[in-house]
């Protein structure tokens, strides 16, 4: 996976892709306040597979109605205590993906969690933003979205 190498400017919201899922035009929000990264799912099962650990998950995205029920499956990463903005403590599966931002495809680490109450069904956190040398501007929205319309221009 390659990394982002200069700074790009993201906005509070951006639209990216998760090309190795097959999900595009996913809307994620932004938040300097968390730590990880974390993805909206459910029906969680965890099995094993060539002697590793693995997690089979469905993704609930309300502008997605397709995939609701499309299980995606991940080798786990880890498996950790994560303390939620509400403050509650749940242990959490991590899994690796990639993410599409400025065209560019890079490596992300989620946590897998019940977002349905919370209006984006990905949350992209400040190790993301570091390892990817974004800088956020919360004044704006879909940055990355509008440099590739630019581009392509």
């Amino acid at each position: 996976m390659r990394q982002l190498t200069e700074h790009k400017i993201i906005g509070r919201a951006e639209r990216v892709n998760l090309p190795e899922w097959g999900f595009t035009d996913l809307e994620a929000k932004i938040d300097t306040g968390a730590y990880t990264s974390s993805l909206h799912c459910h029906r969680l099962e965890e099995f094993i597979k060539d002697n590793e650990r693995w997690i089979q998950f469905s993704i609930l995205d309300p502008e997605h109605r397709s995939f609701e029920k499309h299980p995606l499956q991940s080798k786990i990463l880890d498996k950790r205590e994560v303390k939620s903005s509400n403050g509650h403590i749940e242990n959490r599966f991590f899994v690796q993906t990639s993410i599409t931002l400025f065209g560019k495809e890079c490596s992300i680490e989620f946590s897998l969690t019940d977002r349905s109450s919370m209006k984006y069904p990905l949350l992209i956190g400040r190790k993301f933003i570091k390892k990817a040398g974004l800088l956020v501007d919360v004044s704006q929205k879909n940055l990355s979205s509008k440099f590739l319309i630019e581009k392509n221009n």
